[in-house]
């Protein structure tokens, strides 16, 4: 997808580079970070962010690191996985754990859905959280999402079954755009 950057008031989205791998492993690493996501193994090691980074290079999928604009600090991880045939992109997100609570999954998925609409012109942006995990539930809702339902028992985590809660949004219901100053 090539190299793109997005900002936002206090956030500057980017691809992943080799140079994020010192701050990438310990947030993405912690067992909280893995135990809301459904990809990110545990332990996370080294050789876990060069695969991912040698397979973001192959993929046609947008995959930005969420970075504080004041002084570049690695906060997480957000992207999109595109669908064209059906004009439609999963969206997913992870936060380190010292970023958890202050908006900033919430302003970094606001800036890519808008941009999966407006560049990509999909039709919906989906995403699904485990159950429990309220805090995602918010985001999804703050960025308008609508709850489309749950999906019982649908995630083998860790050997327990778990509920998926789905959400979307369609194009013609992202809001307005921000004004700028």
């Amino acid at each position: 997808m090539g190299y793109l950057v997005l900002e936002t008031a206090r956030l500057r989205l980017s691809p992943f580079t080799d140079a994020d791998i010192p701050e990438l492993v310990p947030l993405i690493g912690s067992r909280e970070v893995a135990a809301t996501t459904l990809r990110i193994p545990y332990p996370y090691e080294e050789k876990h962010a060069r695969e991912f980074l040698a397979r973001v290079a192959k993929e046609n999928e947008l995959r930005l690191a969420i970075r504080h604009r004041s002084d570049g600090r690695l906060c997480g991880g957000i992207g999109l996985h595109p669908d064209m045939q059906h004009q439609r992109a999963e969206l997913g997100y992870w936060l380190g754990v010292p970023y958890w609570g202050h908006g900033y999954a919430t302003e970094a998925a606001r800036a890519v859905v808008r941009y999966g609409f407006e560049q990509f012109n999909l039709n919906r942006i989906f995403a699904a959280h485990f159950e429990g995990n309220e805090a995602s539930g918010n985001v999804l809702r703050k960025i308008g999402m609508k709850h489309e339902g749950c999906a019982r028992r649908a995630i083998l985590k860790w050997g327990k079954f778990l509920d998926l809660e789905m959400y979307a949004i369609l194009r013609e219901e992202m809001p307005p755009a921000p004004e700028k100053a």
